[in-house]
C-alpha cells in the first residue's frame, strides 16, 4: 500500500528504507583495463616520448640524466 508516495507495509508502519538506483550497463562500451584503445593510447604516447628524449639529447648534447645534473 502507498501513502503519499510512500509505501506502508500490513501493519501501518512507514517503509523509510532508502530507494535503491536502478542498475543498467552504459552503452558506449567499457574504455578502462587492457582494452584496444587503451593499448593504442599506451602505444603512441611511449613513442611520443620516445622521440621527445632523442630530440633533447640531439639539440642539448645530453641526455635526460646530463641535463638533470646541470641544473
Amino acid at each position: 500500500m502507498t501513502y503519499r508516495g510512500a509505501v506502508v507495509d500490513e501493519t501501518g508502519k512507514l517503509n523509510n528504507f532508502a530507494v535503491e538506483p536502478k542498475v543498467y550497463v552504459d552503452a558506449q562500451g567499457d574504455r578502462t583495463g587492457f582494452t584496444p584503445f587503451a593499448e593504442l593510447l599506451n602505444g603512441r604516447l611511449a613513442m611520443i616520448g620516445f622521440i621527445s628524449l632523442i630530440a633533447l639529447e640531439v639539440f642539448t648534447g645530453h641526455g635526460i640524466f646530463g641535463l638533470l645534473q646541470s641544473l
